[in-house]
């Protein structure tokens, strides 16, 4: 790659991360294109040559959002305490974004798009990182899928770790009980993927 595109890729990164960034912070209706681009640190003029317009810009920053989530949350799949603890740390950076979104799903269609994706990544998330002790298919795998959604939700951290005040250790424990609780009568499967015996 030449020095140029090189320049041109990281100008690019730069206006998606600040996309994300200012999203995470700040209510939709108070973002604008030329607060994207200060942050970024280019002209709107910048910002419209690279993405076209904001819906361009918006979403190609959900796909870039998405990806670092899913990056920050990979986890072995079977490791209960290892996806608790990766969750956690999620939620300790990114919590308050994610509530900030969901109070705004309502009333903004672009935070309702995100929110309702997130949802999907969240159950996908669980169905992946629990999936040796889930049955394969069937109604049980549906409910046990439910229950650990619910358990691991943002509102589950939100209300333990902000309305009960309590530690992020405390926080994780209680997350971590709750997981096991609903994986209690179930053992993992042997596949090679399994870091633990029992949940």
């Amino acid at each position: 790659m030449t020095a140029r595109a090189e320049a041109a890729a990281e100008t690019r990164r730069r206006i998606l991360q600040a996309t994300v960034d200012e999203h995470s912070e700040r209510r939709v209706a108070d973002i604008s294109l030329g607060d994207i681009a200060a942050r970024a640190g280019v002209s709107v003029q910048t910002v419209l040559r690279h993405f076209g317009s904001r819906s361009g810009l918006v979403e190609e920053a959900m796909v870039f959002g998405q990806s670092q989530v899913m990056e920050e949350r990979s986890t072995p799949a079977g490791d209960v305490s290892a996806a608790v603890r990766t969750l956690v740390d999620h939620y300790e950076r990114d919590g308050a974004t994610a509530l900030l979104m969901l109070a705004q799903e309502d009333t903004e269609p672009l935070m309702a798009r995100i929110t309702s994706e997130g949802k999907l990544l969240h159950r996908t998330w669980v169905s992946d990182v629990f999936a040796p002790y889930l049955p394969p298919v069937g109604r049980r795998r549906d409910e046990l899928v439910d229950l650990l959604v619910v358990a691991t939700d943002v509102y589950a951290w939100k209300l333990l770790r902000r309305d009960r005040g309590l530690s992020r250790s405390d926080t994780e424990n209680r997350i971590s009980s709750l997981v096991r609780a609903v994986l209690a009568d179930n053992r993992p499967t042997d596949r090679p993927d399994t870091r633990e015996g029992t949940p």
